[in-house]
């Protein structure tokens, strides 16, 4: 049976820009060819069974030939696979996904073009320049810097963008300046919408120079126009404005931290370094009742004690004991399901936990991961209490596909994000690792980090607070 290909335009480089529906079909690929331009951020959410092929290209270097990306896509859509043809910005704008979308029309097999955030708007809004202004213009015009002939296209007096421009500068400039006062305003905007982003001010007579003086490097857009000389940056106040974030807790879990930290300026990268799941039938043969507490660790335990339960037709009022829970997003989750909680410990760790049970006292059962760490039971043990583990669930390391270059902060919330990160990369270990707890940072400074900060409650408001 064939595939189906989609031309997916991913954004200019901020995963928050990336559509919901690009976003969809990205998970669903078992094939990504995507292209140099494409985010980080993005290419980090690439599903970890996807073969990825880097299609990048430079100016004067091409991995594959247009013919060979065209050939790739076509012959593992042919062999029934889906795939994702990812390509920075919009596909059919300076994309060639008109080209590509030709070639799969006579391959005779089933596309989609999903539109992607083009740079040409998005770029600029993010230096704070708007393409179109009453006071200053009347229209907006979109250029390649060069045609594929090598010329440069023909100007009119409008605010005029220029994708691709930057190795072309001289020339450029040059023809400009056949019908352009030197004087025209003019902003370069350096890997724009990401922690990355500059912005170079300038007139046209000194495009060239700035260019060459700064080390502009693609990919980066030229603005000219009287526009250029507006400054309406949105972005330059925000706490973490210019940092990288990467989150590594399990897919699903990191929205709202997420949210939180892009809504302060930071460039956001989603990288789960682990993944959970429940252990089917770990409870079908455990008494549930005679216990004084029963003691959960992880929001993930208390969706798989419920999901359990619901696939073995027991009832939680089996549980007839008073209810631990080690922080308060455990506490929320059990509350969800309308159970009352009875003992939160103060600091939000497993240590404190136990110590608190031990000295309440009591026969207790603990909702645990299979592989998690074994310090609430030196405690319990080294205080002679009578508990019981039930392992519920565990938690599996995730093989990164992509690592990205940098990374101002790294956001671990357990010990074993920490240890799935390192099962993949020795990388970024310059990085300053964000943690919910002591016993996450000891692990990440056994892990090679040596900046580590500890976020003063292990909940989202405290490690967004970290982060700034």
């Amino acid at each position: 049976m064939t595939g189906k290909i989609y031309l997916v335009g991913s954004g200019p480089g901020d995963s928050g820009l990336m559509t919901l529906r690009g976003l969809e079909v990205l998970r669903r690929a078992e094939c990504v060819i995507y292209d140099h331009l494409v985010g980080e951020g993005i290419t980090a959410m690439i599903p970890e069974n996807a073969e990825m092929i880097d299609a990048g290209k430079f100016s004067g270097h091409h991995k594959l030939s247009q013919n060979e990306i065209e050939s790739a896509m076509i012959d593992r859509a042919l062999s029934g696979r889906i795939v994702v043809r990812l390509k920075g910005g919009d596909p059919y704008i300076f994309g060639r996904g008109g080209e590509e979308a030709e070639a799969i029309i006579r391959a005779g097999i089933d596309f989609e073009v999903v539109p992607g955030v083009t740079s040409a708007s998005s770029v600029p809004a993010y230096a704070g320049i708007p393409a179109t202004h009453r006071d200053f213009c009347s229209g907006v015009n979109i250029f390649t810097a060069h045609d594929k002939n090598g010329s440069i296209p023909g100007i009119t007096e409008s605010t005029s963008i220029f994708l691709m421009g930057v190795n072309n500068s001289e020339s450029l400039q040059r023809k400009l300046l056949e019908t352009m006062s030197p004087d025209t305003p003019c902003a370069i905007i350096e890997n724009g919408t990401t922690s990355r982003q500059r912005v170079i001010r300038t007139k046209l007579s000194g495009l060239h120079e700035s260019v060459v003086s700064k080390n502009i490097n693609p990919p980066a857009i030229i603005v000219v126009g009287n526009v250029a000389t507006l400054n309406l940056d949105w972005r330059k106040n925000l706490p973490l404005a210019g940092k990288r974030i990467i989150i590594t807790r399990p897919e699903g879990r990191s929205e709202r931290l997420a949210s939180r930290l892009h809504d302060m300026g930071a460039e956001i990268i989603l990288m789960p370094t682990i993944k959970t799941r429940t252990l089917h039938g770990s409870i079908d043969n455990v008494n549930l009742s005679g216990y004084d507490w029963a003691g959960f660790t992880s929001v993930t335990g208390v969706k798989a004690l419920f999901e359990l339960l619901c696939e073995s037709g027991r009832d939680i009022r089996e549980l007839d004991a008073k209810i631990a829970a080690i922080g308060s997003a455990t506490k929320e989750a059990l509350n969800s399901h309308g159970l009352k909680v009875d003992y939160v410990p103060e600091v939000f760790d497993g240590h404190h936990m136990a110590v608190g049970l031990s000295k309440i006292g009591g026969k207790i059962l603990m909702f645990r991961a299979e592989n998690g760490t074994p310090e609430i039971d030196s405690v319990f043990m080294n205080c002679g209490i009578d508990f019981t583990n039930v392992c519920i669930y565990r938690a599996d390391y995730v093989k990164l596909s992509h690592v990205p270059e940098f990374a101002d902060i790294i956001i671990f919330t357990s010990s074993s994000t920490v240890r799935g990160f390192s099962a993949s990369t020795d990388k970024l270990r310059e990085s300053l690792a964000v943690c919910i707890g002591s016993q996450t940072a000891d692990e990440a400074m056994k892990a090679g980090f040596s900046r580590v900060k500890i976020a003063e409650q292990a909940d989202i408001d405290s490690l967004v607070k970290a982060c700034t």
